[in-house]
């Protein structure tokens, strides 16, 4: 009789660890799929970039300082793409530099 408690305590942790184990695979996935979401704003968001720059070219040729800005700072948040420690600093300086153009 206590084998079969044995046997039956030994089967609910094994499922236990299973269902753990399950659980932590479904949260890392869910992650890289979060973060591929992001990844393809982020893309969208740099594709957009050079319309900006142009749409800005034409209208001020002055804003020259400005321009070289943007297009340094989208090619770091380009290059930053895919490391989220790297990402975010260069996000927030894409989003300072392209500031200064929505200030026109």
């Amino acid at each position: 009789m206590s084998f079969w408690i044995v046997v039956g305590i030994l089967v609910l942790i094994g499922l236990w660890g299973i269902a753990v184990y399950n659980g932590l695979v479904a949260g890392r996935n869910q992650a890289q799929t979060a973060w591929s979401q992001i990844d393809v704003q982020l893309k969208r968001r740099h594709d957009l970039i050079p319309n900006l720059v142009q749409v800005v070219k034409d209208a001020m040729g002055y804003e020259q300082e400005t321009l070289v800005k943007v297009v340094q700072a989208r090619n770091a948040a380009i290059a930053a793409a895919g490391s989220p420690a790297a990402a975010g600093p260069a996000e927030a300086a894409l989003t300072q530099a392209t500031r200064g153009l929505f200030g026109l």
